[in-house]
């Protein structure tokens, strides 16, 4: 049996921490860093996992079968591996779905419940009540309809939010509208309060919400962003704030991370700003799943379910 290479970009402790718990969940492996492995054995070896990967690292390893990413997002990795016949594997943990779930109505109970103008109301020390709107009235559509939009969708429904959702390609969702395509995002946007992206950053949804397609959305929306940063024009994103055709944005991701402290979004009081915390990988459920996908593999010679790089995802 082949030795496995775990590579990652992370600090030292967290990166130990990964490797104990992967190699607790595959007993019958041999898990090692690049730096443990010399570079005949290099050739042997068929499985990376990697997060964050140095692309020279990723490069002693040339007949590498399948790579299976610790995160969900891996457009970084499709560009080292586009042109080569290896396969990619991203993340497709159950608990890395309920998780953005959880986080998806969090923040869009954080819009609905006006804690924006509220904490900037104590700021000023006023003592005013907001307008309150019920679920039921209000429209929030999310962009994406993978495993964790599918999740996010049915965890606002339970509450009896008006959603919706837009995809490439068609879905059937009880008591959810579904979009396609640029006419019924046209029209998918028109009708919505709170506009959640979790869209995969590819050619195609690069500065996808730019001027035009946000300027659809009506006057005072509200906007969310958990999945890539430049899935939007930030630029555009400010002036439809500055005039208020945007209420309000939540974003979680941005172009350049982290945010730099000169950036002047972090003093903008009509943007809450978080670090990329929207789903974290939870390490012991992803192990879990890894485990599963490289057993199976051994057994069946089966890759797990693949990254189209021509698609992005």
């Amino acid at each position: 049996m082949n030795n496995i290479v775990f590579i990652s970009g992370s600090e030292s402790a967290t990166k130990s921490l990964w490797l104990a718990e992967i190699q607790k969940q595959l007993i019958n492996e041999t898990i090692l860093l690049p730096e443990q492995i010399g570079e005949a054995q290099a050739k042997q070896v068929d499985i990376a996992i990697v997060a964050n990967p140095d692309p020279k690292d990723l490069a002693r390893f040339p007949n590498l079968v399948w790579i299976q990413s610790l995160w969900a997002g891996v457009e970084q990795l499709i560009a080292e591996v586009v042109d080569k016949p290896v396969k990619l594997v991203k993340l497709d943990d159950p608990q890395l779905a309920k998780t953005m779930a959880e986080s998806v109505l969090a923040w869009t109970l954080y819009l609905q419940r006006n804690m924006p103008g509220y904490a900037q109301q104590q700021v000023n020390k006023q003592w005013r009540q907001l307008p309150c709107i019920t679920s039921a009235e209000l429209r929030v559509s999310i962009l994406g309809a993978g495993a964790l939009g599918i999740a996010a969708l049915e965890t606002l429904k339970k509450l009896d939010y008006q959603v919706s959702c837009w995809s490439r390609t068609p879905k059937q969702l009880n008591g959810i509208q579904s979009y396609l395509g640029t006419a019924g995002l046209h029209t998918m946007l028109k009708k919505t309060d709170i506009l959640i992206n979790l869209l995969p950053l590819t050619p195609e949804t690069y500065h996808l919400l730019g001027k035009e397609l946000l300027s659809t959305l009506p006057k005072g929306a509200k906007l969310i962003n958990f999945s890539r940063g430049a899935v939007i024009d930030t630029k555009a994103l400010l002036n439809l704030l500055e005039t208020g055709h945007i209420n309000h944005a939540v974003l979680d991701v941005f172009e350049h991370e982290p945010l730099a402290p000169t950036d002047a979004i972090w003093s903008n009081p009509n943007i809450t700003v978080l670090p990329h915390i929207s789903a974290p990988t939870n390490m012991c459920s992803a192990a879990k799943v890894i485990a599963k996908n490289i057993t199976s593999y051994r057994e069946n010679n089966v890759i797990p379910i693949y990254v189209d790089v021509k698609q992005g995802y």
